[in-house]
């Protein structure tokens, strides 16, 4: 036959089958196949048939016309392997992806398979619908958390919305402490039940000499802090809890006036005026300007600045919520670390005026050396430790002294929740587990002058 399939010799030839190859299942590693032999061409294989062939006695040898001397019919190095080409892994299979399921849950897969698993799963329903159970289970391994919500929460939310939006009209910053403390003695209110509002709470203080108490409810503290913050009202303008002839007594005797004068015992309802009271308290001052910090405060025997007594407010708001905690089983943290030290400082700002007190009346030893107003004095250092904690140093002779690290005769270390407890009466000073180092009678005249900073 000439030309038969289109070869110019003429010769027939059977098409080229290829050979047989390894089937991939989903567990192959396609890179470990071996290379395909590479097949010959028909035309190369007929040249190099009939081509003659070359052996020893064929003209071979240094005459044979060789350029370079080495025999002419000699072979070719042969050619090194050709490399191996990477063909492609197949993708998982459905089987292999669903055990993967649960490690993906588990957030254990490596990110390859992460992948795989993920791109699986909006292909394959059943697959997500078991994903997303698994996700579910997992979350049920977590470790329990409190309900409760963080004491901070309140002040990070707010922090961060006027991060994004400052407030027209700001909180005056030594206003913020009242308005936080009224803010969190208003949420454990709105926890408790009907019942809880008539449960006991003993009121504890130092008189002076010793230990007080008294005993009222729950809805009793809150008319208590209704009417002594009222005091606060009045030296703004605005309208007494007590009415508008109320007398100027002291805190004790408006609470008393207050408790008596009801014609039940106070109730649940006593929380919206409370509650009311105090928003208007902060409206006022955050519309009033820089002037009224300096507002005088009278609260019967002596006086505070508005930005002092909005302070002693919020102290007094921590005490008596904690109180109320206590006797209704619920949990309650003391104040952010910043208000903290700021009731820290105002008490200690008031300790020499307390010493000096204390010692006209016969309760605290004699001065041992006077000195001119704003001169240095003998001092107690007074050490707080923990959040809101820091150094003061109490002038011990005259309240007009400076106290100075220099002229320090005695050491006091104590936490400041525990130096905020024997502050508000709640430690007898007795009992107050402080370090101390020196005078030990400056220590005990300053702890017992501490203690007498309580009132009901």
């Amino acid at each position: 036959m000439n030309e038969a399939n289109g070869d110019p010799d003429g010769v027939a030839r059977a098409p080229r089958i290829p050979g047989r190859r390894r089937a991939a299942d989903d567990h192959a590693d396609l890179t470990a196949l071996p290379a395909p032999a590479p097949t010959s061409d028909p035309d190369s294989e007929q040249e190099s048939r009939s081509a003659p062939a070359q052996g020893p006695d064929s003209g071979s040898g240094p005459d044979s016309g060789s350029p370079s001397g080495s025999p002419a019919g000699a072979a070719a190095p042969p050619p090194g392997p050709p490399p191996t080409p990477v063909l492609p892994t197949a993708p998982p299979s459905h089987a292999v992806l669903k055990s993967l399921l649960g490690a993906w849950a588990l957030s254990a897969c490596s990110p390859e398979e992460t992948q795989a698993v993920e791109d699986h799963l909006t292909e394959c329903a059943p697959c997500a619908d078991e994903a997303l159970r698994l996700r579910d289970a997992v979350g049920l391994l977590h470790a329990e958390r409190d309900l409760d919500l963080d004491p901070l929460l309140r002040s990070r939310v707010l922090e961060n919305c006027l991060g994004r939006r400052p407030a027209r009209i700001p909180v005056p910053a030594w206003a913020s402490p009242y308005d936080a403390e009224t803010a969190r003695l208003d949420a454990l209110l709105r926890d408790i039940g009907e019942s809880e509002w008539h449960a006991p709470v003993r009121l504890k203080w130092f008189d002076g000499e010793r230990p007080a108490r008294r005993k009222t409810t729950v809805a009793g503290v809150i008319g208590h802090l209704l009417t002594v913050d009222g005091l606060v009202s009045t030296a703004l303008g605005l309208d007494d809890p007590l009415g508008a002839g109320a007398p100027e007594v002291a805190p004790a005797e408006r609470t008393e006036a207050y408790w008596q004068g009801s014609y039940h015992p106070p109730t649940r309802g006593v929380r919206e005026p409370w509650r009311e009271q105090s928003h208007t308290l902060i409206r006022t001052v955050s519309f009033a300007g820089r002037g009224v910090a300096d507002l005088t405060v009278t609260y019967g025997d002596f006086a505070l600045p508005l930005r002092d007594s909005l302070l002693e407010r919020a102290f007094e708001c921590w005490v008596h919520a904690d109180d109320i905690a206590n006797a209704v089983a619920y949990p309650y943290d003391p104040p952010s670390g910043a208000h903290l030290h700021g009731m820290i400082d105002l008490a200690a700002r008031l300790l020499p005026a307390a010493l000096a007190g204390r010692r006209r009346a016969g309760l605290a030893s004699p001065p041992r050396h006077l000195v001119t107003a704003g001169a240095p004095g003998r001092s107690l250092h007074l050490e707080v430790e923990g959040s809101g904690g820091g150094h003061w140093y109490i002038a011990l002779d005259s309240p007009a002294a400076v106290g100075s690290p220099d002229h320090a005769v005695a050491q006091v270390a104590m936490d400041g929740v525990e130096f905020c407890q024997l502050v508000a009466g709640h430690v007898p000073p007795e009992e107050a587990a402080a370090g101390q180092d020196g005078d030990r009678e400056a220590i005990r005249d300053v702890l017992f002058a501490a203690a007498s900073l309580s009132r009901l």
